[in-house]
């Protein structure tokens, strides 16, 4: 299983999402390192909108999200970009 695909089942998994994107951005950042090529998947952004967030501040989310996929920093994952929402809030995506 990706990365991505991981990514995707823990996020489903623990927020029930009305919408969830897993975006591989790592091609975007080709050179940045001498150990980055942009191939693979070390650069994600996750755009999610979950009822769960309902009351929780901006950092709370962010916490939350980074707490949960904390394995796969630990194992290489480079950067994570978080876009959290409640339902009904404005997204810009």
């Amino acid at each position: 299983m990706s990365l991505q695909a991981r990514i995707e089942q823990k996020l489903t998994d623990a927020f029930q999402p009305e919408r969830l994107a897993v975006i591989n951005e790592s091609h975007l950042h080709a050179g940045h390192h001498a150990d980055m090529t942009g191939e693979g998947e070390t650069h994600m952004r996750v755009r999610i909108v979950s009822p769960k967030f309902a009351g929780m501040t901006r950092l709370a989310r962010h916490r939350a999200i980074t707490e949960l996929l904390k394995p796969e920093l630990d194992a290489g994952l480079h950067a994570l970009a978080v876009e959290p929402a409640a339902p009904g809030e404005p997204t810009r995506w």
